[in-house]
């Protein structure tokens, strides 16, 4: 069954660090999803969406506060629901101020990580930076140029990252690898087998 809750990733990291904001009860604890008869035979529809822990039902709890939590263990800050303030009010419209912090949270925690991975030389970030630049050129006058030198860019970059991921394989470990790249050693090693072309079950 499919939790329809609001998460967060980054195009380097992925769900390695996919974030969202996690609701917290008066109790310290972290509720379970919320169940709601949809109406229609048997579906029941599940969320974990913060908003909808505001009491109303009475299977429902009423959150305590909010925080930004990771799929890597990591959580934020409470951020403390004041319910005399928020009344009646949606929870979704009363507390966007919180979630918004909790996002904001969990931007900063990606970003620590980004500062604890291998460090890229310059010359490297600089050369990225302007293929990027140039190929966005290229585009607003001939597109198709520009998709030719994207297909040479992974061309190019297949060949490059075979030899660095099975250099990677050999040099390293799992932990220590999926420190470097900032995320979990389950995603570390999908993406060695992915680079180096072999499969990640038999390596």
């Amino acid at each position: 069954m499919a939790d329809d809750r609001e998460t967060w990733t980054t195009d380097e990291f992925g769900t390695s660090h996919e974030g969202w904001v996690g609701v917290l009860l008066a109790d310290g604890t972290v509720p379970a999803p919320a169940f709601f008869d949809t109406g229609s035979g048997p579906d029941v529809h599940q969320t974990s969406h913060w908003s909808v822990y505001d009491g109303r039902f009475s299977h429902v709890p009423r959150a305590a506060a909010l925080r930004g939590v990771c799929s890597c263990g990591w959580t934020g800050p409470d951020h403390v629901l004041d319910w005399s303030l928020i009344g009646e009010q949606d929870l979704e419209d009363a507390a966007d101020e919180q979630a918004d912090a909790c996002c904001q949270d969990w931007d900063d925690h990606t970003s620590a990580v980004e500062a604890t991975t291998i460090p890229l030389p310059e010359t490297i970030t600089h050369l990225l930076t302007q293929l990027e630049a140039e190929i966005g050129k290229l585009g607003d006058t001939s597109p198709l140029a520009a998709v030719r030198a994207v297909r040479w860019l992974e061309i190019t970059a297949s060949g490059a990252g075979y030899w660095a991921a099975r250099s990677a394989q050999q040099d390293t470990t799992p932990a220590r690898a999926a420190a470097a790249l900032g995320l979990s050693e389950a995603a570390t090693r999908r993406e060695l087998a992915r680079l180096g072309r072999w499969n990640p079950y038999h390596a």
